[in-house]
Parts: C-alpha cells; sequence; structure tokens
C-alpha cells in the first residue's frame, strides 16, 4: 500500500471532489490517502517546500513550485464567471483604490496574481485567511476585499458593493476560461503512478456527480457557510468539465496566465513539462 499526503481545502468544491476518494466509496488500488485540509494558501506554502505528495495549489503560486510539482489533468478550478470579486462598503473609484488598503486571500493566490495585473496601483494589500476577509471590510480593517471561494455568494448580505469582477476583466483580456488552480503531484512520482492517481480523481468526481447525496455531510463539515443553496451554487461553479479533464482548451488557458505572470515579472518561469499528460 502506498501513503500519499493530499491537500486540498475545506471549500465545497475540493470537498465534493475528494469525498468519494477520503471515505473510500471508490476503490484506490495500491494508494491509500491521508488527507491535509488547509486554506489554500497554507497549501501554497507547503506546496512550495515540497511537503505534500498531492496538492491543490493555486496557479498563481504553481510557478514557484514547479521545480517539483507537476499540474495532474483532473480536479483542477476553471472555468468562466469563476473569478474573484473586489468588493467594499461603498463604491470607490479606481483612483482611490491606490490608496486604499485591500484584504487579499494570501500572497500566492490567483486572486492576487490577477489583482496584481489588472491593478498594479494597488499596493496596500493586507492578507487574510479568505474566510475572514468580508468580516474586515465590514468592521472597516480594509477598506476593500478581495473574495473567493464562498464569499462570492455571500457578500451582498452583508451590504458589501461589488467594484469588479476580476474573472470577468480576465476573460475580456485572455479569451479564456479562467485558471484558478490545480491539483499536482510531486515530480517523484513516476509517470505511471501521476496518471494513475489523476484517474482515481477524476473517478471521485465522477462518483460525487452520480451520487450527488452521497458526501453532503462531509461537505457540510468542513464548509464556512452552511447554507445549502450556497453550497450548491458553489460546487456548480467551481466543479466542471474542466475538473474532469483538463484538455487542449483548459491547458492552453493555464500557459496563457502563467505567461501573463512571467511578462509582467510577477511570477518565474515554470519548470517544464508542467502537464503530467505531457510527459508520456
Amino acid at each position: 500500500m502506498k501513503k500519499v499526503s493530499i491537500g486540498f481545502s475545506p471549500c465545497p468544491n475540493d470537498t465534493f471532489i475528494f469525498d468519494a476518494l477520503i471515505n473510500k466509496r471508490i476503490p484506490s488500488g495500491e494508494y491509500h490517502f491521508e488527507p491535509v485540509l488547509a486554506d489554500v494558501e497554507q497549501l501554497n506554502r507547503l506546496a512550495m517546500k515540497s511537503k505534500l505528495d498531492v496538492t491543490k495549489i493555486s496557479f498563481g503560486a504553481y510557478a514557484r513550485a514547479s521545480e517539483n510539482y507537476m499540474i495532474l489533468d483532473s480536479g483542477a478550478a476553471l472555468g468562466k464567471g469563476v473569478g474573484p470579486v473586489l468588493v467594499a462598503k461603498r463604491n470607490i473609484s479606481k483612483s482611490e483604490l491606490a490608496k486604499s488598503v485591500v484584504a487579499i486571500p494570501g500572497l500566492n493566490t490567483t486572486a492576487n496574481l490577477l489583482l496584481s495585473v489588472l491593478f498594479p496601483e494597488i499596493k496596500n494589500k493586507k492578507e487574510a485567511v479568505f474566510s475572514e476577509i468580508e468580516g474586515m471590510v465590514v468592521n472597516g480593517e480594509a477598506d476593500a476585499g478581495l473574495l473567493i471561494h464562498e464569499g462570492r455568494f455571500t457578500f451582498a448580505k452583508k451590504n458589501l458593493l461589488q467594484l469588479y469582477d476580476l474573472g470577468e476583466l480576465w476573460e475580456t483580456v485572455s479569451n479564456f476560461p479562467l485558471p484558478l488552480g490545480c491539483i499536482a503531484a510531486n515530480r517523484r512520482f513516476s509517470t505511471k503512478e501521476q496518471i494513475e492517481i489523476s484517474g482515481l480523481i477524476r473517478q471521485s468526481i465522477e462518483f460525487a456527480y452520480a451520487h450527488p447525496e452521497a458526501g453532503n455531510k462531509y461537505i457540510k463539515e468542513h464548509a464556512q457557510e452552511m447554507d445549502d443553496s450556497v453550497i450548491a451554487s458553489h460546487i456548480k461553479l467551481y466543479v466542471n468539465e474542466f475538473s474532469i479533464n483538463l484538455g487542449p482548451e483548459g491547458k492552453a488557458a493555464i500557459m496563457f496566465l502563467l505567461n501573463k505572470g512571467v511578462e509582467t515579472g510577477l511570477l518565474p518561469s515554470s519548470v517544464q513539462p508542467i502537464f503530467n499528460s505531457d510527459s508520456i
């Protein structure tokens, strides 16, 4: 039995994807997966230290961890209409934003990479766990906040205004779906092992789609927001055909984002190849 540490976030999209695999609803062959649930920025930092065998990682952090990890075909968060949103208590002009304190969910997140590309004038950033950002804006600890995950669905209830949808802005720049995060396997795994693990993740997603009630308890145990409609919307938005298989369009979108990061000086060049299926 091969023990494999696997990191992912407690957000509904990730627990939906991994429930069947972690809770042995599907056979995992010779692999025994040991879950490490953590905030995405914590996972990014662990990946940059090569601490986990398989992990969720922001594309904003992948370039800094590419020496040790390759992107698997299954498990990614990628799509249209999935981007982070910049919110505030009042309408703030773009010129005001340059002087504002903006709460972000981590320097290495894709959300911050997008903010840096689209709003380079914003320099005064305050890092926080993603689930705390709404409260920081409401309480005046930050003038604006960059929301990901459940925050996209709940900010209006807290009387916050959307200033910009960074995903929409990105789509106009790139004409690609927005890559948010991927599942990556340590390069010490053989190509065969990486493909097998990717295949198991795909099976886990397919089981979740075929048995949508099976993972409810596991998902709710870890969700920040307990409202059933919010959880369902979250999963529907972030788990899609690209999660099952990146395909050519998904890979092209990822390369465009990583190359833009290099062009703007925000990311180092990634160690090649980056996709496990390209190493066959």
